[in-house]
């Protein structure tokens, strides 16, 4: 019988560099037919990262894990405050993303070891991954404005995260008495959706002037400036006249304080006592980013704007409101639009591939009235450590006739139910 061989002392050495290799590259070794991805949110950017990476490629290990077991959306949901819509419209299940073959998981993911590459959960469970995905969204800074906390948003509704707030809010202003005063706060940005607050008013002004016309909506603005200004105030002056009262910025509009118990709202300017307050306050990304040690002093996350993975932690990616986006909105239509390309991104790395600068689309729409809307379209592109608006986009015309803000108001509803279906139909 004759022995095989040993190997030379050459051979064997290579075989141990081999090894060491495939064990310090394992996303080559195993490439996508073993790698397990988890993502944590699953609002428009988290489901539409999930989906799209089994999309891509079946044979990807994904998990998709969120607290609520039921999806409730924001765009649109400033029509359930004015009595327009109800919330079960802004409602969504998860049963489609998991028929694609998502693991959906309702519950909150607790802690994060980057090392160790492991999730905890509430339950105390735990889950392994080669590449995680952030999309956590907002958290409200209740450190922000002195006196105002959570349990002050039960007496004064934030209702910047859908769900009871909106519907909180919606029943004071049902419950005031005609001539009195609807005080929104305003925070500076960086802000989820920065048009929302001022559709917010004219909607509410709506339902004043219909039902409760000697009432009036007061803007307290943390800003001079914003998105869609002269399409707001235009609209504003023709349909509500003198029933929106904005003080902004440098008029001393910033909101620094509330009182609760005598419901007075502090000003730079002066303080004012309406009957209903909505106080959006300062936001950052939500706080399992945090926990994570992705975020920096801003309380966002910086990214690398082409793959979407933290700049601060290996094998994290993060997507939507909680990163920092540069020119590119904190918006549903901008973080679908983030959570294909981040999909996109990660399924190029697995197979050893560079991933393509993406070029991200998307359109915000602002209702001022049943049958009056107004929209903003761009086009970003990553540049240096963020993303930039380049050309390709557009606004709606100051001078448009009613007939186009018709079919603006026609298209919004179109695109919430195509943007809505897409992920989770």
């Amino acid at each position: 019988m004759i022995s095989p061989p040993r190997a030379t002392r050459r051979q064997a050495a290579g075989l141990l560099a081999a090894s060491a290799i495939a064990l310090a590259l394992p996303h080559v070794a195993r490439a996508q037919a073993s790698a397990r991805i988890v993502v944590i949110g699953g609002g428009f950017g988290g489901a539409s990262c999930a989906r799209a990476l089994r999309k891509a490629d079946p044979r990807l290990s994904v998990t998709l894990v969120e607290t609520n077991a039921t999806f409730t959306s924001c765009p649109l949901s400033n029509e359930v405050i004015a009595g327009l819509r109800d919330l079960s419209a802004q409602q969504f299940s998860y049963d489609r993303i998991a028929a694609d073959g998502v693991r959906v998981i309702a519950q909150a993911a607790t802690a994060i070891d980057a090392h160790g590459h492991k999730v905890t959960l509430a339950d105390g469970s735990s889950l392994s991954y080669d590449r995680l995905v952030l999309s956590p969204g907002i958290d409200l800074d209740f450190t922000a404005l002195q006196g105002y906390d959570e349990a002050a948003s039960t007496k004064m509704p934030h209702a910047y995260k859908a769900g009871e707030q909106t519907l909180l809010l919606r029943r004071q202003i049902e419950a005031m008495e005609d001539g009195g005063t609807v005080a929104i706060a305003v925070p500076a940005n960086p802000s989820r959706c920065p048009p929302a607050p001022y559709e917010r008013a004219s909607l509410i002004a709506h339902y004043l002037k219909a039902r409760k016309p000697r009432s009036k909506v007061l803007i307290l603005d943390a800003k001079d400036t914003f998105s869609q200004q002269k399409l707001f105030e235009q609209a504003w002056e023709a349909l509500y006249g003198s029933m929106i009262e904005r003080i902004s910025l440098s008029q001393g509009g910033r909101v620094t304080d509330v009182e609760v118990a005598t419901g007075t709202v502090i000003t730079e300017f002066g303080n004012y006592t309406p009957q209903v307050t909505n106080i959006i306050p300062p936001q950052k990304a939500g706080r399992i980013a945090s926990l994570a040690g992705a975020t920096d002093h801003t309380g966002w996350c910086p990214i690398d704007p082409v793959t979407f993975e933290s700049r601060l932690v290996p094998d994290i990616h993060v997507i939507g409101d909680a990163c920092l986006g540069g020119g590119i909105p904190k918006s549903g239509a901008a973080a679908r639009a983030q959570g294909k390309a981040c999909a996109a991104a990660i399924v190029a790395q697995l197979a050893g591939k560079t991933p393509e600068a993406p070029t991200l689309n998307g359109i915000c729409y602002n209702t001022v009235a049943p049958g009056y809307a107004f929209s903003l379209a761009g086009v970003y592109q990553p540049k240096g450590d963020i993303f930039a608006e380049v050309e390709g986009g557009r606004t709606s015309p100051v001078d448009a006739p009613r007939e186009m803000r018709a079919k603006e108001a026609q298209d919004a509803e179109a695109w919430f139910k195509s943007l809505t279906g897409d992920i989770f139909g």
